[in-house]
């Protein structure tokens, strides 16, 4: 699973992946690389998107080949593959107007041996139990999820995660889960490739071990994380290292990229800092040209992981997906239009996530185009302002509204 050598070998020739009233869209492969083409009449709705997908099929190393599937980036489906015709058909969806939810995140526990400052883990009381999260579940494949996340706290101290690993339909959606590593041991590492996870995603915040460690605030917790790393490749997981860019840690992302080569996972994940407080700086527009020449730099350049870069990925190419393309639970069952905005659109365990997902779509915050996050968007954040002091988040944005 280790290979990010580039060949298209084993892959047939033409591949008809979607197939609906009015577009055909298939694989077809040439002797360089691999393109989709659209036919039909709602071809001129997505070739944008699929402009966007041959351009980086193009141009960029994949994070893995394989005689059977590319995988463009780690936080994408295997093309070809039943997950990436959802995605085909939810883009689809999107050009049309009506957005589907194709990312949905859940934060599945409180429980963590860390104690990050940056940790968005959300107020009040209790957990989901399994059989909410499973029709939960349930409901965003229904909508046409193609991507469920499990997150923090940790996962891994969850009694229940193999099991709701392998609750989700692999021919549906991929299952990705992020964790601190603190809980990772070879025979969890084999256990979650058996319960189907795809992606295992692990933050690194420094290459000085100390300073890692004091981020999590706790002792070792940079030894764990990297351990867990290694953990991962070797029962043959897709495993991504992940880090948050900030105004004070911007020059060390190429030292961070070399430490992610070295332990050979098969993407360096990097997503731009959220402003918890309204002092805290963010990443500038000479800082965002910085992070790609970066990106497309690695990307064009055989060998090593691929980069991933929200500050590409949701600044150029889809724009913010919050409340666009990406739905996320609380550990209580409050549902926000991401992990970031600290408001809440309604719960779970009070109405369904379809019901939920309109109300969101109704707000004005969340429609047209942006290029830009909504936490850094100075008008939005005034409202993230006007919260009360006492209030814990995420706060209920209709109250706001009265």
């Amino acid at each position: 699973m280790n290979s990010t050598e580039v060949s298209s070998e084993g892959l047939e020739t033409n591949i008809n992946l979607v197939s609906i009233p009015g577009l055909t869209i298939k694989l077809h492969k040439s002797d360089a690389f691999i393109k989709l083409e659209a036919k039909g009449g709602l071809k001129r709705a997505c070739t944008p998107f699929l402009d966007m997908i041959n351009s980086r099929l193009k141009d960029e190393k994949p994070a893995l080949v394989t005689e059977d599937y590319i995988v463009a980036s780690t936080w994408l489906p295997p093309i070809p593959s039943k997950v990436f015709n959802r995605l085909l058909l939810a883009e689809v969806q999107t050009a049309l107007g009506r957005y589907v939810p194709e990312t949905v995140s859940f934060e599945i526990t409180r429980k963590c041996k860390c104690q990050c400052a940056h940790c968005v883990i959300s107020g009040g009381e209790g957990e989901l139990d399994t059989s909410t999260v499973k029709k939960v579940i349930d409901e965003a494949l229904d909508m046409g999820a193609f991507i469920i996340t499990f997150t923090e706290g940790d996962p891994m101290l969850r009694e229940d995660i193999f099991e709701l690993i392998e609750y989700v339909d692999k021919e549906r959606a991929i299952v990705n889960m992020y964790t601190p590593g603190t809980e990772m041991t070879p025979e969890a590492a084999k256990k979650l490739k058996e319960a189907g996870l795809y992606n295992l995603l692990i933050s690194i915040y420094s290459t000085d071990p100390k300073k890692h460690d004091e981020v999590r605030r706790l002792d070792g917790a940079f030894e764990k994380a990297t351990s867990a790393i290694k953990m991962g490749l070797e029962a043959g997981l897709l495993v991504t290292m992940c880090t948050h860019v900030s105004p004070k840690n911007i020059d060390n992302i190429p030292e961070m990229y070399e430490m992610a080569a070295s332990l050979g996972v098969h993407e360096f994940s990097l997503w731009e800092s959220i402003p918890k407080k309204p002092e805290d700086p963010i990443i500038s527009d000479l800082q965002r040209k910085y992070i790609l020449d970066f990106y497309q730099r690695i990307n064009s350049t055989k060998g090593g992981p691929r980069i991933f870069a929200n500050t590409y990925f949701e600044g150029r190419m889809l724009g913010c997906m919050a409340g666009q393309r990406w739905i996320h639970l609380c550990v209580e069952g409050s549902v926000k239009p991401c992990p970031y905005i600290p408001f809440s659109y309604g719960n779970v365990r009070e109405e369904s996530l379809k019901t939920i997902w309109k109300r969101i779509r109704k707000s004005s915050h969340y429609r047209g185009e942006r290029y830009s996050c909504k936490m850094h968007d100075p008008a939005f954040l005034g409202l993230v302002r006007s919260i009360p002091e006492s209030e814990s988040a995420p706060y209920d944005f209709r109250l706001l509204e009265k």
